[in-house]
């Protein structure tokens, strides 16, 4: 089937962006069709070929742009990003890393991650779903090592399961992957989460090198403490977690207990955010490393967070409970924000609060989270470690 697109995107999509938007085509058809479809210019002439799905942002997406989408094109993509992972393949202190990331490795709609022996895919439309035997057929033929794969709906389906064994023999709960040499437990089968996630691993990283060692860690938003974890593995003196989710405190306890650390000797809070801001103020507590990694998009009972319109708060905040010579670990997966317009949102903050300050290092995804160079926004993640001086 031919879908023809509007002049004003053929130049976009004959560079190799692979996203489509409604308003990309001459037509928008009533029911997708399920089959792969060739994407042609206004003049008739093949641009890629790819497929129309229904997903949280746009319609579709572009795969080939050389010509078919069949199973020995798609053993080629995976036998491509396997090789791109070699190196993590060889590294005998982490288990735990993509695969496959999507758009990135030439197929949006899909990534696939590894647990150790195991992997999980998350789909992200229904048309890829109903490919997926083919896919799954064509996956195995490059990852033999794989004993068995879950899987995760993330497109709107009542009548499917959000997690599900795809193929192969169950993982144990919970399955215990390394990463930098420390231990996280992962649950693959637990809904939409695993307990983990992996593309913070350069971050965690460099706590697990000492960034914070001799020092008072403070992890917001810590979900089940993956920062704080890697903090105290890299010897910080005590670190504090805090959440909303009331999940988070034993999820955060059995990280710790996981490699083998004094889960006294951290402190574990369930408590909204704001209102510890509030506490720590009033009780004067100071920290030397404040971790700020908040969902893009949040919403309780008091109050609606999202990263383009709070985060300048929330560094605010931070810059009145931290010590004299601190270190902020800011962080977002806003794909809606740049780079540059994320820097200016905390710059404006700390401006704001008259402090001195420094950018020290900056990361975006790892390399096992391959991207698109013609789709920016498909490397979402931005972290920046600020040293603070009051």
């Amino acid at each position: 089937m031919d879908i023809k697109v509007t002049k004003k995107s053929e130049k976009k999509f004959k560079a190799g962006y692979p996203l489509i938007q409604k308003e990309d085509l001459m037509e928008v058809p009533n029911t997708f069709p399920k089959e792969w479809v060739n994407v042609i210019d206004n003049q008739g002439r093949f641009i890629a070929s790819g497929y129309l799905g229904e997903q949280n942002k746009g319609i579709g997406w572009l795969v080939n742009w050389q010509g078919r989408i069949d199973s020995l094109f798609l053993e080629e993509l995976f036998s491509k990003a396997k090789a791109h992972r070699s190196v993590f393949e060889q590294d005998g202190s982490t288990s735990a890393y993509r695969l496959f990331n999507g758009e990135g490795d030439g197929l949006g709609g899909l990534t696939i991650d590894r647990y150790d022996d195991f992997a999980v895919f998350s789909w992200y439309n229904e048309t890829l779903y109903q490919k997926k035997a083919e896919i799954v057929q064509a996956f195995q033929k490059s990852f033999l090592e794989i004993k068995g794969a879950y899987e995760k709906v993330r497109f709107p389906n009542k009548s499917l399961p959000e997690s599900q064994l795809l193929f192969g023999t169950e993982a144990p709960e919970p399955l215990l992957v390394s990463e930098n040499g420390v231990s996280y437990a992962t649950y693959l089968n637990d809904g939409l989460m695993t307990g983990i996630f992996l593309d913070q691993k350069e971050v965690r990283g460099r706590l697990v090198e000492g960034i914070a060692a001799g020092k008072s860690v403070l992890n917001m938003f810590s979900y089940t403490g993956a920062f704080s974890v890697a903090s105290a593995m890299g010897g910080a003196v005590n670190t504090t977690s805090v959440d909303l989710a009331k999940r988070s405190l034993p999820k955060t306890k059995e990280q710790f207990e996981v490699n083998h650390l004094a889960v006294e000797d951290q402190k574990i809070i369930v408590m909204d955010v704001f209102e510890y801001f509030k506490y720590a103020v009033r009780k004067q507590l100071k920290y030397d490393v404040i971790v700020l990694d908040p969902p893009s998009f949040a919403r309780n009972k008091k109050k609606v967070f999202s990263v383009a319109k709070n985060y300048g708060d929330l560094v605010k905040d931070s810059i009145d409970i931290m010590e004299n010579k601190g270190l902020l670990i800011a962080s977002t997966n806003a794909a809606n924000i740049s780079l540059e317009k994320y820097k200016k949102m905390i710059i404006q903050a700390l401006e704001e609060k008259k402090v001195h300050y420094n950018f020290k290092e900056t990361y975006q995804l790892p390399n096992d989270f391959k991207t698109n160079s013609h789709f920016e926004e498909g490397n979402y993640l931005k972290v920046f470690f600020i040293e603070i001086k009051k």
